[in-house]
């Protein structure tokens, strides 16, 4: 229900995610009367999809307070309690950011260790690869510690999904050298290189399409900013390239010949390809998809959720963090920054 297009987005990505994943089942949490009548219309209804009714919806200005304590019967908190109950494997919402991460804290927990969950997803590479990048907007303020659990959580990830055995990992920086950044990051820079973690060091904004590391580690703040700001490229690329190629009839006949480069160009640059970030550090598994998902976003959203529960990322995650746990709990009495 959430979003900014609501069922009219999620129900026919539902539908065509099924389409091509036979062994998957799909569970559209929400209200009834909005959503049997998209299912109804064309050839959207699925024996593999099942409804289950949510009396109400958290909107994407209600406060996470409102949503976890005031909305206990709202789409996203039914979600979520599929999962704890063990009814669903995933939980993917195009919704409220803030509110899907305090319901998910609250109702699933964290794992040992982990004082707060972050959000983590992959962006496209000049190598041809992926860079995994977190946090990308839960944790606004963050210690060195909750640095260091976005690197154990991010590296842990890459482990499992890519089937990597140790992952590289960067700490986003203002520059390569140790004396360069804040004290907070410095201090997670001295965290990272007494661990075990195959840490290469400080990497700068251009290292995460570099691929310089495989994972690049930040507060939510920077990840978010970044983020946003990376999509808002692509667009203008895009737009300026069609823009250019309609100037003339010169320019159009070009961009018949050009076709299929600009074809494969634009399918490699589609932020919608790389769209659903896990919470990670949670017992269980949850994908928050971009709020202005259309259909195709929204279902490589729930792809995400498909392969993370495939690639057995949660127990992965937790086999992964068993070193770190007794260091992670002896430093959580230092995280003291506001949620």
């Amino acid at each position: 229900m959430g979003g900014d297009h609501g069922p009219q987005v999620t129900v026919v990505a539902a539908v065509a995610f099924l389409r091509g994943h036979a062994d998957a089942q799909l569970l559209l949490v929400g209200r009834r009367d909005e959503i049997e009548p998209l299912l109804a219309a064309g050839s959207n209804a699925h024996p593999r999809l099942e409804v289950v009714h949510a009396d109400e919806v958290v909107t994407m200005d209600d406060p996470p307070a409102l949503a976890l304590r005031g909305k206990r019967n709202s789409s996203m908190r039914l979600a979520v309690n599929l999962v704890k109950e063990q009814r669903a494997d995933a939980c993917v919402s195009a919704g409220n950011t803030g509110a899907l991460m305090a319901i998910s804290r609250f109702v699933l927990k964290t794992l040992d260790g982990i004082d707060r969950p972050a959000i983590a997803t992959v962006l496209p590479n000049s190598s041809g690869g992926v860079t995994t990048m977190l946090d990308l907007g839960a944790n606004v303020d963050c210690t060195a510690e909750h640095l260091f659990e976005f690197a154990i959580l991010g590296a842990a990830l890459v482990a499992a999904v890519q089937e990597k055995e140790r992952p590289s990992i960067g700490l986003l920086n203002v520059g390569e050298e140790v004396i360069k950044g804040n004290e907070v990051v410095k201090r997670a820079g001295e965290l990272l290189r007494a661990s075990p973690l195959n840490f290469r060091g400080n990497v700068e904004g251009d290292d995460i399409y570099k691929g310089t590391t495989d994972v690049v580690v930040c507060d939510g703040f920077v990840g978010n900013v970044a983020l946003k700001t990376s999509e808002g490229l692509a667009q203008m690329l895009g737009t300026m390239v069609r823009e250019e190629f309609t100037r003339s009839p010169l320019a159009k006949a070009a961009a018949l010949l050009a076709y299929p480069v600009l074809k494969r160009f634009r399918r490699r640059v589609d932020h919608r390809r790389y769209n659903g970030a896990s919470l990670l550090g949670l017992r269980g598994i949850v994908i928050k998809s971009h709020g202005a998902a259309d259909a195709l976003a929204f279902e490589n959203a729930i792809g995400v959720g498909y392969e993370a529960v495939r690639h057995r990322l949660l127990e992965r995650t937790v086999a992964a963090m068993q070193p770190f746990v007794a260091q992670l709990e002896r430093e959580q009495p230092r995280s003291a920054a506001p949620a």
